[in-house]
């Protein structure tokens, strides 16, 4: 939910034009919070703006994100997102003067918060988090929701909402758990101690570590690229499989997994793809 270390506050600042470079069929569009762009072939960046605020996340900001997620995920151009944030911050947590004078009625009444946790729930294209500098409460939440974690090695990520009188809220503490065992998620979130990027890594939370913010964003563009290149059906049902993963045991897991499998030998990527193999071709995908 939020950071305990860093307080931002809410403000406007001027509107950022956000122009998709030319790999992309979306329309240019203009959001305050954000930034979106194309900057290689199939890939969807988004990139938190809310510098003065080290991208503190309050309800706006959020509401742009969900509508660049799904802009991108409807676009045929884009197979793969990235999403970061500024080399300071990923994003420092939630804006504290959004909820300090929230009650009971306020958040359970009007949901508050849900809105946040669109990502994991509606995108259905793979997208991978480049987390530098703070990711914090609601930031390391955010970047916990996406598909592959990649940061740096100095990137400060945690949940220290205990600090704040309140727990994680955007589901902090059962990805956190998920990822690294109920003892150190415990103790992360019972003490609201911050770690490093490289435990991140070690800890297996991230799936790469980098040695530079730049190398961090490069590394995750290159990974969405890669993606971007195959078949958006069978990337769309790998997402789902490991997804599904979480919420099932491993018997009904790889039941579940066998029924996508042959549901794709109905597809015109799976011939495309076999057939390339056996002609030692490179396919070219329909993504039907």
């Amino acid at each position: 939910m939020l950071a305990a270390r860093v307080r931002p506050c809410a403000f406007q600042i001027g509107k950022v034009i956000a122009p998709l470079r030319t790999y992309s069929s979306v329309a240019e569009k203009s959001y305050e919070y954000i930034k979106v762009s194309t900057p290689r072939p199939g890939v969807g960046l988004i990139e938190l703006h809310r510098p003065k605020a080290l991208n503190a996340l309050f309800t706006p900001l959020i509401l742009e994100l969900n509508h660049a997620l799904k802009t991108f995920d409807k676009d045929s151009t884009i197979g793969a997102m990235v999403l970061t944030g500024s080399h300071k911050a990923f994003a420092a947590g939630a804006d504290i003067k959004e909820m300090a004078t929230k009650d009971f009625a306020d958040a359970f009444g009007d949901d508050f918060i849900e809105s946040w946790s669109e990502l994991p729930n509606t995108i259905k294209k793979p997208v991978i988090s480049a987390v530098n500098g703070h990711a914090l409460g609601g930031g390391c939440e955010l970047a916990m929701m996406c598909d592959i974690l990649y940061c740096s090695e100095k990137a400060n990520l945690g949940q220290p909402e205990i600090k704040l009188g309140v727990i994680p809220g955007a589901g902090g503490s059962q990805r956190l758990t998920k990822a690294i065992g109920k003892s150190k998620a415990m103790e992360l979130i019972l003490t609201g101690r911050t770690f490093s990027g490289k435990e991140a890594y070690d800890w297996g939370l991230a799936a790469k570590v980098f040695a530079t913010p730049e190398e961090c964003l490069d590394g995750a563009l290159a990974t969405a690229e890669t993606i971007a290149g195959y078949s958006r059906i069978a990337v769309k049902a790998c997402k789902e499989v490991v997804n599904k993963s979480q919420d099932l045991g491993i018997r009904e897991g790889v039941e579940y997994e066998r029924r996508v499998f042959h549901g794709l030998f109905g597809s015109e990527d799976q011939k495309i793809g076999m057939n390339a193999f056996a002609k030692k071709e490179k396919a070219q995908w329909n993504h039907r």
